[in-house]
């Protein structure tokens, strides 16, 4: 079991153009496993105003891939749902989609986006808060 998590580490960052007033921001906490390509952890969106969709959480899965081209080395695709609330007077839940994509290097900065219930946001910084690298023990 150790063999297939050999190189996993903790990569927590943001999607989005943090301190822009209103804008949505992404921020991730995953699991990366290198070795076997996947990612797992929690997608929190934010945003600077009120109703359904100012604070979402999201368990996200998804894939990661080196890319050996120019300045962002890595490709990474994440998705997931969360529990999204009809506001009133509408009365109702459903399950949503989140989705992303990001274009980073090998210390997760780079450029996104993502997309949740009617939400798109393209072609904004990813920027890392803390990426741990261990050796495999």
């Amino acid at each position: 079991m150790a063999d297939l998590l050999a190189g996993a580490y903790l990569a927590k960052g943001t999607i989005g153009n943090v301190g822009t007033p209103g804008a949505p921001i992404a921020t991730f906490s995953l699991v990366v496993v290198p070795s076997q390509h996947t990612v797992t952890g929690t997608v929190v969106i934010t945003q600077a105003v009120s109703g359904p969709d100012s604070h979402i959480v999201v368990q996200v899965k998804g894939r990661i891939y080196s890319t050996g081209l120019g300045q962002y080395t890595q490709v990474v695709s994440l998705q997931g749902q969360y529990v999204h609330s009809v506001p009133p007077p509408a009365i109702g839940s459903f399950l949503a989609d989140f989705n992303a994509h990001l274009a980073i290097d090998n210390a997760w900065n780079g450029k996104g986006g993502f997309s949740y219930w009617t939400h798109t946001v393209e072609n904004v910084p990813v920027k890392s808060v803390n990426v741990l690298k261990e050796q495999a023990v």
